[in-house]
């Protein structure tokens, strides 16, 4: 049995929630409330010693960080495969991944807003200018880069791989933020057409039932 510990609201976790429903894979999902402070719990460190979310436990192994999660998955499930045969579209997809969860996501999370207001005295509109910042950044960046093609109804062809697992959450999270996208069409466009698709749609955070529960894929 795969269990995935994470937050709904997480990014991260949102990331492997779509690879193991593209993957078809069932699995229990364990909340950890980041808001509560859960996942600085004794129990959950002895588990990711960092603290962060998400923690995946298969195969008698615990992983952490959501790239080696994914790409471990789509070793040991290859049907359905998440990156590019050709080692070029692998450097493409694996860029636009790394554009999001390396560049983007790390600067503008919870934890970071949390340190900019209680180490550094920001205010709210700080912290937010703070994050629309970054976000403009990386979505300025992928648009280009979506533009230049492959064209598709994802990021690279017409195929969901890496990247578009990677986009569709950070969009998400730039929407509670309410910054606006019309800047970006096409990575509205790729992350609409992502949403389309069934897996997508069951991994979005308003469709998460709660705690400890059951995922048929």
């Amino acid at each position: 049995m795969i269990k995935l510990h994470g937050f709904h609201r997480s990014s991260a976790t949102y990331r492997v929630r779509i690879a193991l429903h593209l993957k078809g894979l069932d699995y229990v999902s364990i909340e950890h409330d980041l808001a509560r402070g859960e996942h600085r719990q004794p129990d959950y460190l002895c588990l990711n010693p960092q603290g962060l979310v998400p923690t995946l436990e298969t195969d008698g192994l615990v992983l952490t960080q959501s790239q080696a999660i994914i790409e471990y998955l789509d070793e040991v499930y290859p049907h359905i495969p998440l990156l590019p045969a050709d080692p070029r579209g692998k450097a493409r997809v694996r860029a636009l991944y790394q554009l999001i969860a390396a560049d983007t996501h790390h600067v503008t999370s919870m934890r970071v807003g949390a340190y900019l207001r209680t180490r550094l005295g920001a205010d709210e509109q700080q912290v937010r200018e703070w994050q629309h910042h970054w976000l403009r950044e990386s979505f300025t960046a992928a648009e280009r880069w979506l533009g230049s093609g492959p064209h598709g109804r994802f990021a690279h062809g017409d195929q969901p791989t890496l990247a578009d697992i990677a986009l569709v959450p950070q969009v998400h999270a730039a929407r509670r933020l309410e910054l606006g996208l019309a800047a970006w069409p096409n990575l509205l466009r790729v992350v609409e057409n992502s949403l389309a698709e069934p897996a997508f749609a069951r991994a979005h955070p308003e469709n998460q039932a709660g705690q400890d529960f059951m995922v048929c894929a």
